[in-house]
Protein backbone atom coordinates (compact mmCIF):
# COMPACT_ATOMS: atom_id res chain seq x y z
CA UNK A 1 0.00 0.00 0.00
CA UNK A 2 1.12 3.57 -0.67
CA UNK A 3 1.81 5.32 2.62
CA UNK A 4 0.79 8.95 3.00
CA UNK A 5 3.12 10.67 5.45
CA UNK A 6 1.72 13.53 7.58
CA UNK A 7 3.55 16.88 7.62
CA UNK A 8 3.99 16.83 11.41
CA UNK A 9 6.95 14.74 12.58
CA UNK A 10 7.64 13.19 15.97
CA UNK A 11 9.63 10.34 17.44
CA UNK A 12 7.83 7.03 17.43
CA UNK A 13 5.71 7.88 14.37
CA UNK A 14 4.18 4.68 12.97
CA UNK A 15 4.92 5.35 9.28
CA UNK A 16 6.91 2.13 8.81
CA UNK A 17 4.32 0.09 10.73
CA UNK A 18 1.15 1.33 9.05
CA UNK A 19 1.12 -1.44 6.45
CA UNK A 20 1.42 -4.08 9.17
CA UNK A 21 -1.30 -2.50 11.32
CA UNK A 22 -3.58 -2.09 8.31
CA UNK A 23 -3.19 -5.74 7.26
CA UNK A 24 -4.34 -6.81 10.73
CA UNK A 25 -7.48 -4.64 10.80
CA UNK A 26 -8.63 -4.55 7.17
CA UNK A 27 -11.05 -7.48 7.59
CA UNK A 28 -12.57 -6.19 10.84
CA UNK A 29 -16.06 -4.69 10.86
CA UNK A 30 -16.78 -1.55 12.88
CA UNK A 31 -18.78 1.67 12.71
CA UNK A 32 -16.17 4.15 13.93
CA UNK A 33 -12.40 4.25 14.28
CA UNK A 34 -11.28 5.88 17.55
CA UNK A 35 -7.80 6.93 18.68
CA UNK A 36 -7.30 8.22 22.25
CA UNK A 37 -3.68 9.08 21.33
CA UNK A 38 -3.77 10.48 17.82
CA UNK A 39 -0.17 11.65 17.61
CA UNK A 40 0.68 12.58 14.03
CA UNK A 41 -2.42 10.75 12.75
CA UNK A 42 -0.45 8.58 10.33
CA UNK A 43 -2.39 5.39 11.12
CA UNK A 44 -5.89 6.80 10.68
CA UNK A 45 -4.95 8.83 7.59
CA UNK A 46 -3.72 5.68 5.86
CA UNK A 47 -6.43 3.28 7.01
CA UNK A 48 -9.04 5.89 6.07
CA UNK A 49 -12.09 4.73 8.03
CA UNK A 50 -15.54 5.96 7.03
CA UNK A 51 -15.91 7.66 10.39
CA UNK A 52 -13.33 8.46 13.04
CA UNK A 53 -12.74 10.23 16.34
CA UNK A 54 -9.10 11.27 16.77
CA UNK A 55 -8.09 12.68 20.15
CA UNK A 56 -4.91 13.80 21.85
CA UNK A 57 -3.84 15.57 25.03
CA UNK A 58 -1.49 17.75 22.95
CA UNK A 59 -3.57 20.79 21.92
CA UNK A 60 -1.10 21.79 19.20
CA UNK A 61 -1.61 18.58 17.23
CA UNK A 62 -5.38 18.96 17.33
CA UNK A 63 -5.20 22.67 16.46
CA UNK A 64 -3.02 21.91 13.46
CA UNK A 65 -5.31 19.23 12.02
CA UNK A 66 -8.45 21.25 12.69
CA UNK A 67 -6.74 24.08 10.78
CA UNK A 68 -6.33 21.71 7.82
CA UNK A 69 -9.93 20.55 8.16
CA UNK A 70 -11.25 24.12 8.29
CA UNK A 71 -8.96 25.12 5.36
CA UNK A 72 -7.20 27.75 7.47
CA UNK A 73 -3.95 26.08 6.38
CA UNK A 74 -3.33 24.95 2.81
CA UNK A 75 -0.36 23.81 0.76
CA UNK A 76 -0.03 27.30 -0.74
CA UNK A 77 0.04 28.93 2.70
CA UNK A 78 2.60 26.42 3.97
CA UNK A 79 4.90 26.94 0.98
CA UNK A 80 4.88 30.72 1.42
CA UNK A 81 5.39 30.50 5.19
CA UNK A 82 8.28 28.00 5.07
CA UNK A 83 10.00 29.86 2.23
CA UNK A 84 9.98 33.12 4.17
CA UNK A 85 10.86 31.67 7.58
CA UNK A 86 13.42 29.31 6.07
CA UNK A 87 15.29 32.24 4.55
CA UNK A 88 15.30 34.02 7.91
CA UNK A 89 16.73 30.82 9.41
CA UNK A 90 19.61 30.96 6.94
CA UNK A 91 20.21 34.69 7.39
CA UNK A 92 20.39 34.28 11.18
CA UNK A 93 22.62 31.18 11.01
CA UNK A 94 19.93 29.20 12.82
CA UNK A 95 19.07 31.67 15.58
CA UNK A 96 15.67 32.40 14.00
CA UNK A 97 14.58 28.95 15.23
CA UNK A 98 14.56 30.24 18.82
CA UNK A 99 12.54 33.29 17.81
CA UNK A 100 9.93 30.96 16.28
CA UNK A 101 10.02 28.73 19.36
CA UNK A 102 9.40 31.69 21.69
CA UNK A 103 6.61 32.97 19.46
CA UNK A 104 5.01 29.53 19.34
CA UNK A 105 5.14 29.15 23.13
CA UNK A 106 3.46 32.53 23.44
CA UNK A 107 0.86 32.31 20.66
CA UNK A 108 0.53 28.63 19.67
CA UNK A 109 0.43 29.30 15.93
CA UNK A 110 -0.04 25.95 14.09
CA UNK A 111 2.33 27.01 11.29
CA UNK A 112 5.03 27.68 13.88
CA UNK A 113 4.30 24.22 15.30
CA UNK A 114 4.91 22.71 11.86
CA UNK A 115 8.16 24.71 11.53
CA UNK A 116 9.44 23.45 14.89
CA UNK A 117 8.50 19.82 14.27
CA UNK A 118 10.51 19.87 11.01
CA UNK A 119 13.59 21.74 12.27
CA UNK A 120 14.05 20.69 15.88
CA UNK A 121 16.75 18.30 17.07
CA UNK A 122 16.18 14.67 16.08
CA UNK A 123 12.47 15.15 15.35
CA UNK A 124 11.60 15.26 19.03
CA UNK A 125 8.32 16.59 20.42
CA UNK A 126 9.10 17.54 24.00
CA UNK A 127 7.44 20.05 26.30
CA UNK A 128 8.35 21.37 29.74
CA UNK A 129 6.07 21.27 32.78
CA UNK A 130 4.49 24.57 31.77
CA UNK A 131 3.62 23.20 28.33
CA UNK A 132 6.38 25.04 26.49
CA UNK A 133 8.13 23.42 23.54
CA UNK A 134 11.77 23.12 24.63
CA UNK A 135 13.59 21.06 21.98
CA UNK A 136 16.75 22.75 20.61
CA UNK A 137 17.52 23.46 16.96
CA UNK A 138 18.83 20.72 14.66
CA UNK A 139 21.82 22.97 13.76
CA UNK A 140 21.08 23.00 10.02
CA UNK A 141 20.48 26.64 9.00
CA UNK A 142 19.54 25.57 5.46
CA UNK A 143 17.02 23.12 6.86
CA UNK A 144 14.20 24.35 4.64
CA UNK A 145 15.77 23.87 1.24
CA UNK A 146 13.35 24.10 -1.67
CA UNK A 147 13.12 20.32 -2.04
CA UNK A 148 12.00 19.87 1.57
CA UNK A 149 9.51 22.74 1.34
CA UNK A 150 7.97 21.05 -1.71
CA UNK A 151 7.85 17.74 0.14
CA UNK A 152 6.11 19.25 3.18
CA UNK A 153 3.72 21.20 0.94
CA UNK A 154 2.72 17.98 -0.83
CA UNK A 155 2.22 16.24 2.51
CA UNK A 156 -0.11 19.03 3.61
CA UNK A 157 -2.08 18.75 0.35
CA UNK A 158 -2.37 14.96 0.59
CA UNK A 159 -3.53 14.90 4.21
CA UNK A 160 -5.92 17.80 3.60
CA UNK A 161 -7.55 15.83 0.78
CA UNK A 162 -7.85 12.73 2.98
CA UNK A 163 -9.50 14.80 5.71
CA UNK A 164 -11.83 16.49 3.21
CA UNK A 165 -13.25 13.25 1.82
CA UNK A 166 -13.48 11.53 5.20
CA UNK A 167 -15.53 12.03 8.33
CA UNK A 168 -12.81 13.07 10.78
CA UNK A 169 -13.44 14.59 14.20
CA UNK A 170 -10.40 15.96 16.06
CA UNK A 171 -10.66 16.55 19.81
CA UNK A 172 -8.22 17.90 22.36
CA UNK A 173 -8.84 15.85 25.47
CA UNK A 174 -7.28 13.42 27.92
CA UNK A 175 -7.52 9.73 27.03
CA UNK A 176 -9.82 9.14 30.01
CA UNK A 177 -12.41 11.43 28.42
CA UNK A 178 -12.12 9.55 25.13
CA UNK A 179 -12.70 6.24 26.93
CA UNK A 180 -16.05 7.60 28.17
CA UNK A 181 -17.16 8.17 24.56
CA UNK A 182 -16.48 4.63 23.32
CA UNK A 183 -19.28 2.52 21.90
CA UNK A 184 -19.46 -1.27 21.42
CA UNK A 185 -19.30 -0.96 17.63
CA UNK A 186 -16.10 1.12 17.69
CA UNK A 187 -12.64 -0.13 16.77
CA UNK A 188 -10.17 1.56 19.09
CA UNK A 189 -6.53 1.98 18.14
CA UNK A 190 -4.43 3.03 21.14
CA UNK A 191 -0.86 4.20 20.81
CA UNK A 192 0.00 5.48 24.30
CA UNK A 193 3.51 6.53 25.30
CA UNK A 194 5.51 3.34 25.63
CA UNK A 195 5.63 2.40 29.28
CA UNK A 196 9.01 1.35 30.60
CA UNK A 197 10.92 3.25 27.90
CA UNK A 198 12.08 6.86 27.71
CA UNK A 199 9.50 8.89 25.82
CA UNK A 200 9.19 12.50 24.75
CA UNK A 201 5.51 13.34 24.71
CA UNK A 202 3.20 16.11 25.80
CA UNK A 203 2.42 14.23 29.01
CA UNK A 204 4.24 11.59 31.02
CA UNK A 205 2.89 8.04 31.33
CA UNK A 206 2.62 5.75 34.35
CA UNK A 207 1.62 2.23 35.33
CA UNK A 208 -1.55 3.62 36.88
CA UNK A 209 -2.55 5.19 33.56
CA UNK A 210 -1.74 1.97 31.71
CA UNK A 211 -4.19 0.13 34.00
CA UNK A 212 -6.86 2.83 33.61
CA UNK A 213 -6.52 2.53 29.82
CA UNK A 214 -6.88 -1.24 29.92
CA UNK A 215 -9.92 -1.17 32.21
CA UNK A 216 -11.60 1.54 30.13
CA UNK A 217 -11.09 -0.41 26.91
CA UNK A 218 -12.49 -3.59 28.42
CA UNK A 219 -15.47 -1.77 29.93
CA UNK A 220 -16.41 -0.27 26.55
CA UNK A 221 -16.96 -3.72 24.97
CA UNK A 222 -15.40 -2.30 21.81
CA UNK A 223 -12.82 -4.09 19.69
CA UNK A 224 -9.39 -2.67 20.41
CA UNK A 225 -5.77 -2.95 19.37
CA UNK A 226 -2.88 -1.31 21.18
CA UNK A 227 0.65 -0.55 20.05
CA UNK A 228 3.46 -1.15 22.49
CA UNK A 229 6.89 -2.73 22.64
CA UNK A 230 7.56 -6.34 23.52
CA UNK A 231 11.33 -6.48 23.89
CA UNK A 232 14.72 -5.20 22.80
CA UNK A 233 18.21 -6.68 23.15
CA UNK A 234 18.32 -5.69 26.82
CA UNK A 235 14.93 -6.48 28.35
CA UNK A 236 11.28 -7.46 27.98
CA UNK A 237 8.17 -5.39 28.57
CA UNK A 238 6.60 -7.37 31.40
CA UNK A 239 3.44 -5.26 31.32
CA UNK A 240 2.45 -7.27 28.25
CA UNK A 241 2.18 -10.32 30.52
CA UNK A 242 0.64 -8.62 33.54
CA UNK A 243 -1.64 -5.70 32.67
CA UNK A 244 -2.41 -7.08 29.20
CA UNK A 245 -2.21 -10.79 30.02
CA UNK A 246 -5.63 -11.58 28.48
CA UNK A 247 -4.76 -10.07 25.10
CA UNK A 248 -3.59 -11.66 21.88
CA UNK A 249 -0.13 -10.62 20.73
CA UNK A 250 1.20 -9.80 17.25
CA UNK A 251 4.83 -8.82 16.76
CA UNK A 252 7.11 -7.26 14.17
CA UNK A 253 10.79 -6.34 14.27
CA UNK A 254 11.39 -2.64 13.86
CA UNK A 255 14.22 -0.11 14.12
CA UNK A 256 13.67 3.28 15.72
CA UNK A 257 16.19 5.83 14.46
CA UNK A 258 15.98 8.12 17.45
CA UNK A 259 19.31 7.78 19.21
CA UNK A 260 22.01 10.39 18.97
CA UNK A 261 24.54 7.70 18.00
CA UNK A 262 24.15 4.80 15.61
CA UNK A 263 25.24 2.40 18.38
CA UNK A 264 22.10 3.32 20.32
CA UNK A 265 19.72 2.57 17.45
CA UNK A 266 18.85 -1.05 18.11
CA UNK A 267 15.99 -3.24 16.96
CA UNK A 268 12.77 -3.38 18.95
CA UNK A 269 10.06 -6.03 18.76
CA UNK A 270 6.88 -4.02 18.25
CA UNK A 271 3.67 -5.55 19.56
CA UNK A 272 -0.01 -5.18 18.76
CA UNK A 273 -2.15 -6.26 21.69
CA UNK A 274 -5.81 -6.96 21.02
CA UNK A 275 -8.96 -8.33 22.63
CA UNK A 276 -9.74 -10.16 19.38
CA UNK A 277 -7.65 -12.59 17.39
CA UNK A 278 -5.83 -10.87 14.52
CA UNK A 279 -4.30 -12.35 11.38
CA UNK A 280 -0.79 -12.44 12.83
CA UNK A 281 -1.58 -12.90 16.52
CA UNK A 282 -0.90 -15.66 19.01
CA UNK A 283 -2.08 -16.05 22.59
CA UNK A 284 -0.41 -14.16 25.38
CA UNK A 285 0.53 -17.45 27.04
CA UNK A 286 2.24 -18.74 23.90
CA UNK A 287 4.31 -15.56 23.55
CA UNK A 288 5.35 -15.77 27.19
CA UNK A 289 6.41 -19.36 26.62
CA UNK A 290 8.46 -18.40 23.55
CA UNK A 291 10.36 -15.81 25.55
CA UNK A 292 11.04 -18.25 28.39
CA UNK A 293 12.34 -20.83 25.88
CA UNK A 294 14.36 -18.19 24.01
CA UNK A 295 12.39 -19.02 20.86
CA UNK A 296 11.45 -16.59 18.07
CA UNK A 297 9.24 -13.73 19.19
CA UNK A 298 8.12 -12.92 15.66
CA UNK A 299 4.54 -13.65 14.64
CA UNK A 300 4.94 -11.74 11.35
CA UNK A 301 7.30 -12.71 8.57
CA UNK A 302 10.09 -10.18 8.07
CA UNK A 303 9.75 -8.32 4.82
CA UNK A 304 12.57 -8.60 2.32
CA UNK A 305 13.27 -5.29 0.63
CA UNK A 306 14.51 -5.22 -2.95
CA UNK A 307 17.27 -2.74 -3.73
CA UNK A 308 15.92 -0.16 -6.21
CA UNK A 309 17.47 -0.56 -9.67
CA UNK A 310 19.01 2.93 -9.64
CA UNK A 311 20.65 2.29 -6.26
CA UNK A 312 21.88 -1.13 -7.39
CA UNK A 313 23.55 0.44 -10.44
CA UNK A 314 25.18 3.10 -8.25
CA UNK A 315 26.56 0.46 -5.89
CA UNK A 316 27.87 -1.55 -8.83
CA UNK A 317 29.59 1.56 -10.22
CA UNK A 318 31.21 2.20 -6.82
CA UNK A 319 32.61 -1.34 -6.78
CA UNK A 320 33.93 -0.93 -10.32
CA UNK A 321 35.72 2.31 -9.48
CA UNK A 322 37.32 0.79 -6.39
CA UNK A 323 38.70 -2.06 -8.47
CA UNK A 324 40.05 0.29 -11.16
CA UNK A 325 43.87 0.55 -10.84
CA UNK A 326 45.30 3.99 -10.00
CA UNK A 327 47.94 5.54 -12.29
Amino acid sequence: MKIFVPPIKSQGIKTKLVGWISSNVEVLEYDRWVEPFMGTGVVAFNIRPKSSLLCDSNPHLIRFYNSLKNKEISGRIVRKYLTEEGQKLIDSNGQHYYYIRDRFNSEGNPLDFLFLSRSCFNGMMRFNKKGGFNVPFCKKPNRFAQALITKITNQVKNISQIIEIGNYTFKHQDFKETLKELKPNDLVYSDPPYIGRHVDYFDSWSEEEEIILKEGLLKSNAKFILSTWLSNKYRTNNYVFSVWKDCFVSTKKHFYHIGGRELNRNAVYEALLSNIELKDSISNAEMKSRIMLNASQLTTDEKEYMIPAQLALALEEQKRLKKKPHC
